[in-house]
């Protein structure tokens, strides 16, 4: 068969004429979507392969698989997290037993009493179950201790860590002694140490410590002034009045005799040396040196009238001997008392208006037989020469109604001053009958 030279071939030529049904029937096979065992060669194939997509994006599926995973992991360590928590709570093994269990450190003047009165709540318990900063706001209650801090070890133990306040002088408040720290916090003596310092006056009972504080801070510049230079003029100090920071007071333990030094409200050091350099030269000139102010410039007064001072309190016998025990100087344990803070003696018996009226005219009816009874006694003591002296000596006596004395305590050559009682006229006293009848019996004779 010659080849023809066109390049177009005829549909004839490609499909003869007995192809034709099979022709048809590939085209009915592509519009019914069938599959047709035929296929042409010069086309691309008939045959629709079906493919199958999911519902959700494949990052999405992947990411849901790790949710579901983890989500299982939780719920694993959930579980066992449960039985651990369910054996801690009920296993004998992580309960405190005993005092033993707690360990205690940093312990100086605080007693291990306290430390229980606190933590001795605890024994019997699970370790997991006690509340550690609770316990620790309360042993900071305790006066001695500054910062506490509480931990717990498995199985069953736990420690606590004390860190005690540094004292830095005794105050006196109310009849008791303290130790005080720099903020003003007031601890109980301890029994087993002692301290050399001076004892700090002017607080009162019940203040709260903002009240303390500015007066500590005033306490703590006065030290550290005395000591600067490594003079040391602290450690002579027995006392400390701080009831007015405008001009603090110092009594200087002097072993001529301790002496008040009024010192203002600064420059402590200059005004303390010019106390030092003439001391000896002031106690030549007066008589008895008991104070001196020196809170003004360029002026000495010796012995100022010290009557605004306020009074303290006795201290009890017990509260001394605490004291004493604890260091404190024997010349800041006496309570001083000014010339207008003492108290004049109760009379052994008093008299009203009507005792007085009705003891007048009991004298004025037994006024003769008191003038013989008188005349008898003088008799009888005209025989003894010995009541004879002693009734000149009372006769020389200066008379006074009540026998009081009042002394000024801050000048000593004050002369005394008689104390007149509530009446001007006293009645003359019966005698008892023992003594009348006495009496009766010597002017018989």
């Amino acid at each position: 068969m010659a080849r023809k030279s066109s390049g177009t071939i005829l549909q004839e030529e490609l499909y003869p004429p007995s192809a034709q049904p099979a022709r048809e029937q590939i085209d009915d096979a592509r519009l019914m979507g069938l599959d047709v065992d035929e296929e042409s060669p010069f086309l691309r194939g008939q045959k629709r392969v079906s493919a199958r997509r999911s519902s959700l994006p494949k990052k999405t599926a992947s990411r849901l698989l790790w949710a579901t995973l983890a989500a299982a992991i939780l719920c694993v360590v959930a579980v066992a997290a449960g039985a651990v928590y369910e054996y801690g709570q009920r296993s004998w093994r992580f309960r405190v037993e005993s005092s033993d269990n707690i360990e205690v450190t940093g312990m100086q003047n605080v007693t291990k009493a306290q430390i229980m009165e606190v933590m001795g709540a605890d024994i019997g318990r699970n370790i997991f179950f006690i509340p550690l900063a609770q316990q620790k706001a309360q042993l900071e209650q305790i006066p001695w201790v500054e910062s506490a801090s509480v931990m717990r070890f498995v199985p069953n133990r736990l420690k606590v860590e004390v860190h005690e306040r540094t004292p830095v002088a005794f105050a006196r408040v109310g009849p008791r002694i303290f130790l005080i720290d720099a903020g003003g916090t007031l601890m109980e003596l301890p029994q087993k140490h002692k301290y050399s310092f001076p004892v700090i006056v002017g607080m009162n009972p019940g203040e709260p410590l903002s009240t303390r504080a500015p007066r500590m801070k005033a306490y703590n510049e006065l030290v550290k002034d005395l000591d600067a230079g490594g003079a040391r003029y602290s450690q002579d100090l027995s006392e400390v009045d701080l009831s007015d920071l405008d001009n603090l007071k110092v009594r200087v333990n002097d072993p001529a005799g301790d002496v008040l030094v009024e010192l203002g409200s600064s420059e402590y050091l200059k005004r303390y040396k010019t106390y030092v350099s003439h001391v000896q030269e002031w106690r030549q000139q007066f008589q008895k040196l008991e104070s001196v102010s020196l809170r003004y410039d360029n002026q000495v007064i010796v012995n100022p009238d010290m009557e605004g001072r306020p009074r303290q309190p006795a201290l009890a016998a017990s509260a001394a001997r605490a004291a004493a025990a604890a260091g404190v100087k024997p010349a800041a344990l006496i309570t001083r008392i000014g010339p207008h803070d003492r108290t004049v003696p109760k009379p052994a018996f008093e008299l009203n208006e009507k005792k007085l009226d009705a003891n007048s005219e009991a004298a004025k009816k037994t006024a003769t037989p008191a003038k013989l009874k008188t005349k008898t006694v003088r008799g009888a003591n005209s025989r003894n020469p010995t009541s004879q002296k002693k009734t000149a000596k009372a006769a020389a006596r200066p008379k006074t109604n009540a026998g009081l004395v009042h002394t000024s305590a801050h000048n000593p050559e004050t002369k005394k001053q008689s104390v007149p009682t509530a009446s001007a006229h006293p009645a003359i006293p019966k005698p008892s009958p023992a003594i009348s009848k006495q009496q009766s019996n010597t002017s018989s004779d």
